[in-house]
């Protein structure tokens, strides 16, 4: 296995998700580990590694995830790249959309992940989040709405998985 996939699913979403993902990049290729049942310890034996997680409510970390939080502090993601893809509700939610991606993007970056996989804004409508560069043009991730715009999440699976393909090397 090469690149690890690490999410926390409440609703099944954040997890269907992986399961794409992995199917994309090959189930020989992607280990999937829900958060809710191993240790985030693990990501120190891969060096590529993705992580989903959803937004709930008002910008807050979903459950799983908030039970980990602290442990991200003890890792160390240097010389690990790291893609994330988020799911929020941009529509009942516009002012947070996203925002745990953001602020997990934030907290891996202090502990000196190289981050990939950043995604345009271009095709959302939303009134904030915290998941946006500091140019504002992209999210710091794929952004997945799977309340208002599931008809697009495939394409934009498929096409966040071609760019990591590229970014993490594995096309060569």
């Amino acid at each position: 296995m090469k690149i690890a996939l690490f999410y926390g699913s409440t609703t099944g979403n954040t997890e269907d998700v992986a399961e794409r993902i992995q199917r994309l990049l090959g189930s020989d290729q992607v280990a999937l580990f829900d958060i809710a049942d191993e240790p985030l310890s693990l990501v120190e034996q891969y060096s590529h590694v993705i992580m989903g997680i959803p937004t709930w409510d008002y910008g807050e970390v979903q459950s799983e995830w908030e039970d980990v939080w602290d442990d991200i502090d003890q890792l160390d993601f240097s010389g690990k790249q790291v893609a994330l893809y988020g799911l929020g509700d941009q529509i009942g939610y516009g002012e947070w959309f996203v925002d745990a991606m953001g602020l997990l993007h934030d907290k891996l970056v202090a502990q000196g992940a190289s981050m990939v996989g950043y995604w345009p804004v271009a095709g959302y409508e939303f009134t904030a989040s915290k998941a946006l560069t500091g140019s504002g043009e992209q999210f710091v991730g794929l952004a997945i709405d799977e309340d208002s715009q599931s008809e697009l999440t495939e394409e934009r699976v498929e096409l966040w998985v071609a760019q990591l393909t590229r970014e993490f090397g594995l096309d060569s």
